[in-house]
């Protein structure tokens, strides 16, 4: 029996000694088969979201995250659109917006449909910077809480307590 792996992203067999990285490629794979006017709208959000600041930019699934702390927005790559959904602490109105669903207690998925590289302007952009924002505070709150509540603590850590003896 030949010696290897299935990989659990792609389910592709890989023998023992072989490199895989199907990981990094499939950023590329996902907007390979755009038609141009989508390839040159994914290139500008991408471009849009990289003059925000440092994140990662990673593909999982069928999509193509964009992420600070957390996942601020990502492109969901369609036949004849580009879904994208923004991340933030309200829901959007107007002709632009798909869909607004909750997706935690502090957060709602605006979803819309992006076609053609000039629709990627102000107000997208905005609402992209606005999620890339509110990430950063969100993680300074989860920060302050954490410091709050081991400031706060009656009884002492486990390991301060003493370890019972056997």
């Amino acid at each position: 029996m030949e010696r290897g792996h299935e990989c659990h992203h792609c389910k592709q067999w890989i023998a023992a000694g072989e490199t895989h990285d199907c990981w990094s490629a499939t950023e590329t794979a996902l907007t390979r088969d755009l038609h141009e006017d989508l390839q040159d709208a994914y290139d500008r959000l991408r471009e849009a979201a990289t003059e925000l600041g440092e994140q990662r930019i990673y593909a999982s699934h069928h999509s193509i995250m964009f992420a600070r702390r957390a996942c601020y927005f990502f492109v969901r790559p369609k036949r004849a659109w580009l879904e994208v959904c923004i991340f933030l602490d309200r829901a959007l109105t107007g002709p632009r917006i798909r869909r607004a669903d909750r997706a935690s207690s502090t957060r709602v998925a605006n979803l819309l449909r992006v076609t053609h590289r000039d629709e990627v302007e102000a107000p997208i952009t905005d609402w992209m910077r606005e999620a890339y924002e509110l990430v950063a505070e969100s993680g300074a709150m989860v920060n302050k809480a954490r410091g709050r509540v081991a400031a706060t603590r009656t009884t002492p850590p486990p390991q301060a307590r003493g370890a019972k003896k056997r």
